[in-house]
């Protein structure tokens, strides 16, 4: 894959913001804002290991059904949310966490503007 010298200045860039927030207090509901219509992501950790991305849902919005070959933890930061995992549907709101489970169905949807923390650890 050859990189274009603006795709590697961004990754840079995205680098070193991520480099930023390491060694500091952060309120994690703040590091993502929300956009009107939309949903919103930054991610804060991206290892091989795994990663840490925030999401902000504007009202209405959410991601589709989909499975991923590793659990996956959410934590709602504000709001409230509605997901659904393996067939059953749940409630979530501020300071709830679920795992969602490797290779099994799930999908969330804003019921108020909210924000979550995804954490995936691969194996």
């Amino acid at each position: 894959m050859e990189y274009k010298p603006e795709t590697i200045a961004k990754t840079e860039r995205t680098d070193k913001k991520r480099e930023e927030l390491k060694g500091k207090v952060l309120s994690l509901k703040d590091l993502v804002d929300y956009q009107e219509g939309t949903v919103a992501s930054r991610m804060i950790i991206n290892r091989k290991a795994g990663s840490i991305t925030l999401f902000s849902f504007d009202e209405n919005e959410g991601l589709s059904e989909h499975t991923a070959p590793y659990d996956a933890t959410v934590t709602i930061l504000e709001g409230e949310c509605e997901v659904w995992v393996a067939g059953q549907t749940l409630q979530m709101k501020s300071g709830d966490t679920i795992i969602f489970p490797a290779n099994a169905p799930h999908a969330l949807s804003a019921i108020t503007r909210f924000k979550m923390t995804l954490t995936m650890i691969r194996e």
